[in-house]
């Protein structure tokens, strides 16, 4: 076994953690049960780690091979990677081409090997009518580097591509001009929309979040938050404070439904505006160039942190459309400008 191969499955081994090892190596399914059986998984990582490395020798594991390994394990441990959308587009009038994944692959592998000598690719293909791409870059002169690999989850039959890009840059026009004639397309564009979180990021594309993620009896909440009033108060008060508790969970529900929240880390807007005031002159009011400021909102867990502002007292209901609108408009980059 070649030792690049031999070093890159050691360090992949050595990445996954213990408690996922065994899920990991059989999803690979390149050792065998009888295999697996004898090796001993409570020694130390380092050992472990030769021990399978022995293994894969034995059964003549090759680059592809070590690539897979790679591939399932980020697809364990997907939210360690930022994730951008990109949409692909067909010219005005032309019908969906039906082409299939296998045609897919071989067209993108031929125009990335064809334009670069050093490249490797490898496929995985899900059971959602969804292909993995891993593609480690090299140069003219130099072999493809295993630790810095971009990643593609591609939709058959769609125009969507999520994108999580290594350290070479570089090479990105390369990867889409590929993944758009691949899927015969002709146009790529990268969208307002990015995540760690590569599942809640598919809900909002396809418009999922209602049907993905677990929902909550409302109503059972509501009489909880009800039976937190304190009984010696006024009644006066407790119907008032019951009306406006009601009318916040009402108008909440309305703009973000009775489901958890697709889950994202921030959202970013970019003001560019002119200085407005009733009040003449000043340095301000005669700039000609507009104000420019960066907002950015950032939580484990942005939606659901939103969702919950109106009911918490933090925020007046409704809130403003341009943080209740990121699921429907599919975006978290936004640039507001006068008008």
């Amino acid at each position: 076994m070649d030792e690049t191969v031999a070093e890159f499955i050691k360090r992949t081994i050595l990445k996954i953690p213990m408690t996922k090892m065994m899920t990991v190596l059989k999803a690979w399914d390149f050792l065998s049960e009888n295999q697996l059986q004898t090796v001993n998984f409570r020694k130390r990582k380092e050992s472990l780690a030769q021990d399978l490395v022995l293994l894969c020798e034995e059964n003549g594991v090759s680059l592809n091979d070590a690539a897979l390994l790679d591939i399932i394990y980020t697809q364990f441990h997907r939210h360690q990677r930022v994730w951008d959308l990109f949409q692909m587009a067909k010219e005005p009038g032309e019908d969906i081409d039906l082409s299939d994944m296998e045609q897919f692959k071989s067209s993108f592998k031929k125009i990335l090997q064809r334009a670069l000598k050093n490249v490797t690719v490898t496929f995985r293909d899900t059971e959602e009518n969804a292909v993995w791409i891993r593609i480690a870059w090299g140069t003219q002169y130099r072999k493809p580097n295993q630790y810095k690999p971009a990643y593609v989850m591609y939709y058959s039959q769609t125009p969507y591509a999520f994108i999580s890009f290594s350290q070479l840059r570089s090479n990105t026009p390369l990867l889409c001009q590929a993944l758009t004639i691949a899927s015969k397309h002709h146009q790529i564009v990268k969208m307002d929309l990015r995540s760690r979180y590569l599942d809640s990021l598919k809900a909002i594309v396809f418009k999922q979040y209602n049907q993905n993620f677990e929902t909550h009896n409302s109503a059972t909440h509501l009489q909880e938050r009800r039976l937190g009033l304190d009984i010696n108060m006024d009644s006066r008060i407790i119907h008032e404070n019951r009306i406006e508790k009601d009318r916040v969970h009402r108008v909440t529900q309305e703009i973000f439904g009775d489901y958890s929240q697709p889950r994202l880390e921030f959202a970013q807007y970019k003001l560019e505006t002119k200085f407005k005031s009733d009040l003449n002159g000043g340095i301000l009011a005669e700039r000609e160039e507009p104000l420019r400021c960066l907002v950015k909102f950032s939580s484990p867990h942005l939606l659901e942190a939103l969702k919950s502002l109106a009911s918490a007292g933090i925020a007046d209901a409704p809130l403003s459309p341009l943080l209740t609108c990121i699921p429907s408009k599919g975006m978290n980059y936004f640039k507001i400008k006068d008008k």
